[in-house]
């Protein structure tokens, strides 16, 4: 018997579909319509008082429901709209024109992240693109060798999102420390799929968001920063939550807050924090053990059911380096996947990974055996065909 099937009932889209991408957009709770419901009341029965009334402390206070699910404590994590924008808070809390000034990333990293720090050039950063030549997986050495005395900062994904391979974040984060170098470490794709600790590994920032495997929808991204460098760094990119005395109003300079609420600017994404609270108090329930158990079993018969049918798989093989996604690259993927989506057969396409099926706990296993049929009826059937007019994307 599987246990975490008990939750199921719990995701209304799991009844009308084979959900296999919430490495994209975990399923939404039952409870979220309770939960907009809620702030939908508080609007219109409280209206300005709802800010007094909790509003106000949401971008901290909901942290805490995120903060056991990546080993960090009450207090220490502060929400914002999206981890593109988490990052330019991190990134405004350093001076790129010093000798010290060199940004360090692998090309597998997420597309955004890369956008960003590439901008950062006019602002007198020298980013180093340490480039792969696998799409699985980057040479670590390569990539530590690359952290040298003139790093500033290192942005790396603690699960890279094309190919779900298990980054070893300590020995980045070590290297990174011994050369005076700071650490962001994007746990967008690993939290809710495998363990973190986010204290244990000494990050100097965390950063992720709520909407993929913690079903919490778009809106909320969030923001750790080590205990003894809070109080220390100075947001550029910074607002009126996060003055000492935000309701006196005063002009000049901020008075900054030294707790988490230091890196938060202006007023808060409310719906999406109210949004996202039902994902986050089931996935405290379930646990991230038994997740992860479960999660190594399906990825294991997605995998293994590839292979047999002599199909490419762009993720590793070994579970040690696999987190929750199997990127499968069959032939005419791309066709493939629009097919699998007429037929509500949920999974997403990505290039240089293939089709990427993301089981979660609120899965049967026979769901993979299934997807996988389904594929071969595809290409049996040619099937695919009939989407083979729409250009796959650059």
């Amino acid at each position: 018997m599987d246990d975490l099937l008990k939750w199921r009932g719990e995701f209304p889209i799991l009844d009308r579909s084979t959900y296999l991408i919430s490495n994209s957009l975990g399923a939404m709770p039952r409870a979220v319509y309770d939960s907009m419901r809620a702030y939908a009341d508080s609007w219109a029965e409280r209206g300005v008082r709802a800010w007094e009334e909790g509003w106000w402390e949401m971008a901290v206070a909901v942290g805490d429901k995120i903060a056991p699910l990546i080993g960090a404590k009450a207090g220490e994590i502060s929400l914002h709209q999206n981890v593109t924008l988490v990052q330019a808070v991190i990134a405004s809390c350093f001076d790129f024109r010093g000798a010290r000034n060199k940004v360090v990333m692998t090309d597998l990293e997420f597309p955004s992240i890369q956008y960003f720090y590439h901008e950062q050039r006019r602002l007198g950063a020298r980013v180093e693109l340490v480039a792969s030549f696998d799409p699985v997986r980057f040479d670590l050495e390569k990539f530590l060798a690359a952290i040298d005395e003139t790093t500033l900062l290192v942005p790396i994904s603690q699960v890279l999102f094309r190919s779900a391979y298990i980054v070893d974040a300590r020995a980045i984060i070590e290297r990174a420390h011994r050369v005076g170098a700071h650490v962001i470490l994007d746990v967008f794709q690993a939290a809710g799929t495998i363990p973190i600790d986010v204290r244990a590994l000494r990050a100097d920032f965390a950063v992720g968001g709520v909407l993929k495997w913690l079903c919490g929808g778009p809106g909320v991204g969030y923001l750790y920063v080590r205990e003894d460098l809070r109080a220390k760094l100075r947001p550029a990119l910074t607002g009126w939550i996060a003055h000492r005395r935000p309701f006196d109003f005063e002009t000049g300079a901020i008075d900054a807050r030294e707790d988490s609420f230091r890196y938060l600017n202006g007023t808060p994404h409310v719906p999406a924090l109210y949004a996202c609270q039902p994902g986050l108090d089931i996935l405290n329930a379930v646990g991230i053990e038994a997740i992860r158990a479960k999660s190594v079993r399906m990825t294991a018969r997605l995998f293994e059911g590839a292979k047999e049918r002599g199909w490419r798989v762009n993720t590793p093989e070994n579970p040690a380096e696999r987190a929750g996604t199997v990127s499968i690259d069959c032939a005419h993927s791309y066709e493939v996947c629009r097919e699998l989506l007429a037929r509500e057969i949920l999974v997403d396409f990505r290039p240089k990974a293939g089709v990427r099926f993301s089981p979660h706990f609120y899965n049967q296993i026979q769901e993979c055996d299934f997807a996988l049929q389904q594929v071969d009826e595809i290409l049996r059937t040619h099937a695919w065909e009939k989407h083979a007019a729409a250009s796959a994307p650059a």
